[in-house]
């Protein structure tokens, strides 16, 4: 059966489906942070980096729109961040959940002078409040799986690119061989009882590796964002494909 995004336990469409979403998020926010090194013992910290650096030609120029959609608390905005000079246009960083946004926002505001900021923007990653073929890169990390539809976002992010725009999508993956099933073991069983210690809630964490279990595998994924309209459709898998960065480009002429 084809998945076209995200069914949280008990969501009976697509707008139950973002609602608890956006609430299971607003939650977990105070401990979001503390919960993410711990549980990826600081690996995610290279993974933004990574991806940050992939795009680092677009990031440089100073000119260039940018967009993290789904940003969470921000550390992928703060890795991108680096890769901009004090002059550049700051980067729009969005989210629908306001608790963890405005964590987000308290990390911006502690950007030093000599380098670009970014602007906190609640909103809706299928509703975005950002005109047609106006940002040069649109990034995204652990959010887009979140979606209550896939296809939709990959449309309204086509939707803001610019002809020859650049899209980026870092999502968990689920690994095979040996190294597959140590991290299925983990994930599915060690992974909610630490989240359930820290947060008080195993709510989030069961749904976490569910939510990774349920998405489309590279190969799906890769097929459906080319079937989106995007052109140079690749996947790049970090720490043995447990994570991984896909990328396209909105072509030129549609």
């Amino acid at each position: 059966m084809t998945v076209t995004g995200a069914k949280p336990l008990g969501a009976e469409n697509e707008a139950h489906a973002a609602a608890a979403v956006q609430q299971m998020f607003n939650t977990i926010a105070p401990r979001y942070d503390l919960l993410n090194h711990v549980l990826s013992a600081n690996v995610d910290r290279l993974w933004w980096s990574r991806t940050a650096s992939r795009f680092h030609a677009v990031l440089a120029d100073p000119n260039a729109a940018v967009l993290d959609i789904c940003c969470g608390t921000g550390d992928l905005t703060m890795a991108l961040l680096k890769h901009r000079a004090a002059d550049a246009r700051p980067i729009l960083a969005a989210d629908f959940a306001h608790g963890m946004l405005r964590r987000g926002a308290e990390k911006f505001s502690r950007q030093p002078p000599n380098r670009s900021s970014a602007i906190a923007l609640e909103a809706d990653a299928l509703h975005l409040p950002v005109r047609s073929e106006s940002l040069d890169l649109v990034v995204t990390s652990f959010g887009f799986r979140n979606l209550a539809n896939y296809e939709a976002g990959l449309r309204e992010f086509q939707r803001v690119l610019k002809p020859g725009g650049q899209l980026g999508i870092l999502e968990f993956s689920e690994p095979g061989g040996l190294i597959g099933k140590i991290y299925a073991l983990y994930f599915r069983r060690v992974l909610p009882a630490i989240g359930r210690l820290i947060c008080g809630n195993d709510g989030p964490y069961s749904y976490l590796p569910a939510s990774v279990g349920a998405f489309p595998q590279p190969p799906e994924m890769l097929s459906m964002i080319h079937g989106s309209g995007y052109s140079s459709c690749e996947w790049k898998p970090y720490t043995f494909g447990i994570a991984g960065l896909y990328t396209a480009v909105r072509p030129t002429v549609l």
